[in-house]
């Protein structure tokens, strides 16, 4: 079974509001061959631009609608195509910058030409009077994070290619539900997630980054 069908079952005739999703990007280099630098995919299954551009979201979309999508720096031109595929049309972004424990930026992300301490979450709409929320007039398209004490303190990056939970927090603020996420892992109150780690017992199966781990979820 493809993905696409897998989906089309998951989802039966439901349909959503907002679309939150993480595809697993295959990387390669001219050649064809998956990039070197990105050995750590090898941790879990990736997939061709045209299988992820085939998942047959826009079939599950309410007619107003908002899509979140996250992409990698090196892929921005990928992540612009899958929106349209899905019935979006790009209208803007938000930039998370990884950091270490200690607030610097972690140095060991990958890029050929510079070291990715970024990485991108797309926004596109979908049909008329699609413009966010109230709390959208005044969300910074920055990820940070809130202490208990109310000072500012930017999302330390956790496991390999695991998105900060403050994503959350964003979207149901400035999009209307129903939410859908798709790769997602583990579960959430209020949304429907896919993918193979979308269990309420999810856990890495890798060693996650010793200094950069241990973020407590909501």
């Amino acid at each position: 079974m493809t993905a696409a069908d897998d989906l089309r079952k998951f989802l039966g005739d439901d349909r959503f509001a907002t679309v939150m999703a993480d595809p697993p990007w295959r990387f390669q280099n001219r050649t064809g061959k998956v990039a070197p630098e990105h050995k750590r995919l090898a941790r879990y299954p990736t997939m061709e631009l045209e299988e992820i551009c085939a998942l047959p979201v826009a079939r599950h979309l309410e007619d107003r609608a908002h899509c979140y999508l996250w992409v990698p720096n090196a892929l921005l031109p990928d992540g612009l195509q899958v929106l349209n595929a899905w019935g979006f049309e790009y209208k803007s972004n938000i930039i998370w910058e990884k950091v270490r424990k200690d607030g610097g930026p972690d140095g060991r992300g990958v890029g050929f030409y510079f070291r990715n301490v970024t990485e991108i979450l797309l926004f596109g709409v979908r049909g008329k009077d699609v413009r966010t929320l109230g709390p959208g007039r005044s969300q910074v398209n920055y990820i940070e994070a809130d202490e208990p004490d109310g000072d500012v303190l930017k999302t330390r990056k956790r496991e390999h290619s695991r998105k900060p939970d403050e994503q959350y927090k964003i979207i149901e603020s400035c999009s209307w539900g129903p939410y859908l996420e798709l790769f997602g892992r583990g579960v959430r109150d209020g949304w429907t997630v896919w993918g193979n780690q979308a269990s309420d017992d999810y856990k890495p199966t890798w060693k996650t980054y010793k200094h950069n781990s241990g973020v407590a979820a909501e």
